[in-house]
């Protein structure tokens, strides 16, 4: 598999403008938020960015590239004021990660796009203040929903397996496999789902 997306996107140190697109379409130009810094935007404004970074991975070996969805999801792109445009991230994300797979197994060895679900930076068990441990910022429904409209952008896209990645708080990872699991039978068809996770000390 790929290495990390997001550390490949901070090396070229994109300004304000190159996420808004300026130049290659007005879309964003007079957005009131600073863009910066939103990495899944870059494949509605700057799809050659990921474009570029996905063939680098193949071209190096590997079989499997993630799509650049890690916050694409309607509560992290809250922060940024884009939060309807989750399904459309994830659904051109993995289009262009299809389009660079599909070019790259014209050698005969196929290479697969899995569908990256980041763990939100909301948490539904763990209280975001340590003054309140029964405090919490995100309710299980929520998350579900979020994680839905996601999985379903990016199978739309064509993925051909989707990755919980980096999840740190069981009740989120429920949520997305709840909801991963509404969507496949909603289709009538699944692929495979991998959950990574990560142990953090309590």
């Amino acid at each position: 598999m790929d290495g990390p997306r997001g550390t490949m996107i901070q090396r070229l140190k994109l300004s304000e403008d190159e996420f808004r697109g300026r130049g290659r379409t007005d879309r964003f130009l007079s957005h009131p938020v600073d863009l910066k810094g939103d990495n899944e935007l870059l494949q509605l404004t700057r799809p050659e960015v990921i474009e570029d970074i996905h063939d680098q991975y193949l071209a190096a070996g590997a079989d499997i590239v993630g799509t650049n969805t890690f916050g694409a999801n309607r509560i992290a792109q809250q922060d940024y004021g884009l939060a309807d445009l989750a399904y459309e991230m994830n659904v051109e994300a993995a289009r262009i990660a299809r389009r660079v797979c599909d070019r790259h197994a014209a050698d005969g060895r196929p290479r697969f796009v899995a569908g990256a679900i980041g763990p939100t930076p909301r948490t539904a068990s763990i209280s975001p203040d340590v003054n309140d441990p029964g405090a919490r910022n995100i309710a299980f429904d929520d998350l579900a929903a979020a994680y839905g409209e996601q999985a379903r952008g990016l199978l739309d896209g064509g993925a051909d397996l989707l990755l919980i990645e980096t999840i740190f708080d069981t009740l989120n990872a429920k949520a997305a496999i709840f909801a991963i699991e509404q969507e496949f039978e909603r289709r009538g068809a699944r692929v495979p789902l991998i959950v990574s996770g990560t142990v953090t000390d309590a």
